[in-house]
């Protein structure tokens, strides 16, 4: 029989997908399933995104050119422009999703064996992306004890060798929810420009801050390092469209949009319908974010409370994006997710959530922690912690 590639045979599976079949068999049994694991919000797309693609007065799906349309280029350099992010209509290639994004970046930097500084936890599929472009991920340790706070620029520059092409930061994080100080962002910029390096940006949850004066800082707005930084972005969390698949890499050197490009014109373009409801949604007025970002703190001051109720959980209060880790008291987070699901309900319910071993690169690092993400109504929220607070009393017992 054929044998399949080392490429394969390493590329790591989704921690947040991958106990999906057993939970497909809680709901056959007739459990109901609180998805804490996923980041699909279940906020309502804006309403001009969908009339868009209700009234789109086409007799052929074309092909969209392979940077994305220009009209839907020039909107978004101006929405950037209007959060005074430092953007122009060329520098911009529309991907399918924030992931081809990413996975454009890396194919463009790395050769095989070339490394990818990444402060973890990180999203998992930066390892999915890494391992398909032969690059290897240099974990930098983060820990919940500091609220995942970014080590000192010290500690970060101990990990540069020869083969360091980029550091790569998700700005606000996802597990995390940490949010980078202008400060921060400063110091990695000096580093970049010391050792000649990228930084790689996922700006995917800007919007999403949710303290007092918090600010977002973009990578774009670095005056001194432009050619040094490439930002990725995405509508998926933005506009509540995780189905459209529209993201774009945004930099301002032209040696890696021409080398994008190479990557862009191969897998042809992308959807064009999709880019149709992107551009309207664009025009979404600023009581959708106002009402959304409202929702999301109130979400997320509820689940934090809630989980602070637990004996033995620690967790600390993320800044931005709709994620948290929680470190509950077992050994194997993993199991416990999965007994969640193939063993355990409370009147008929249980809860999902992703093991964060998974997304962490250091081994045996992460191993009693969750990902939980609020993407829930709040009463939902408070029902999944309870039913995660007496599964935890039941499992410790047996």
């Amino acid at each position: 029989m054929p044998t399949i590639s080392h490429k394969g045979r390493n590329m790591p599976e989704s921690p947040i997908r991958k106990l999906a079949p057993f939970a497909d068999l809680a709901k056959k049994k007739g459990h109901k399933v609180y998805h804490l694991n996923i980041g699909q919000p279940d906020i309502k797309t804006p309403e001009v995104a969908i009339e868009a693609v209700k009234n789109i007065d086409l007799t052929l799906i074309e092909y969209s050119p392979s940077a994305g349309y220009e009209s839907y280029r020039k909107k978004l350099a101006q929405f950037y422009q209007r959060q005074n992010v430092n953007v122009d209509t060329e520098d911009i290639i529309v991907t399918t999703g924030g992931s081809e994004a990413l996975l454009f970046a890396l194919a463009t930097i790395t050769d095989p064996g070339d490394e990818i500084i990444i402060p973890e936890p990180f999203y998992a599929n930066y390892h999915a992306f890494a391992s398909s472009t032969s690059a290897t991920v240099i974990p930098l340790v983060s820990t919940i004890e500091t609220a995942f706070a970014l080590p000192s620029i010290e500690e970060v520059e101990k990990l540069i060798t020869t083969k360091t092409k980029a550091i790569l930061i998700c700005n606000p994080g996802n597990p995390t929810g940490y949010l980078y100080s202008e400060e921060e962002i400063r110091q990695l910029a000096g580093l970049i420009k010391k050792h000649d390096l990228y930084l790689i940006a996922d700006e995917v949850y800007r919007e999403f801050l949710y303290d007092g004066d918090d600010e977002h800082f973009s990578v774009m707005n670095l005056e001194d390092v432009q050619q040094n930084v490439i930002m990725v972005d995405s509508v998926s969390k933005r506009y509540s469209m995780c189905g459209a698949r529209i993201g774009c890499l945004v930099t301002k050197n032209k040696e890696v949009l021409t080398t994008v490009m190479k990557f862009a014109q191969a897998r042809l373009s992308p959807p064009t319908i999709e880019q149709i409801a992107c551009e309207a949604a664009i025009d979404t007025p600023q009581s959708y974010f106002d009402e959304v970002i409202s929702e999301y703190k109130e979400r997320r001051d509820t689940l934090i409370a809630e989980l602070n109720k637990i004996e033995g959980v620690i967790v600390t209060k993320p800044k931005g994006a709709f994620y948290c880790i929680a470190q509950l008291p077992i050994d194997n987070s993993e199991d416990f997710a999965q007994w969640l699901l193939e063993s355990y309900d409370l009147n008929g319910e249980t809860v999902m959530v992703a093991p964060a071993a998974g997304f962490y690169s250091t081994p045996g690092m992460g191993l009693n922690q969750v990902r939980i993400a609020y993407v829930l109504n709040k009463k939902d929220l408070v029902t999944a912690v309870n039913i995660l607070k007496e599964a935890l009393l039941v499992y410790n017992k047996k």
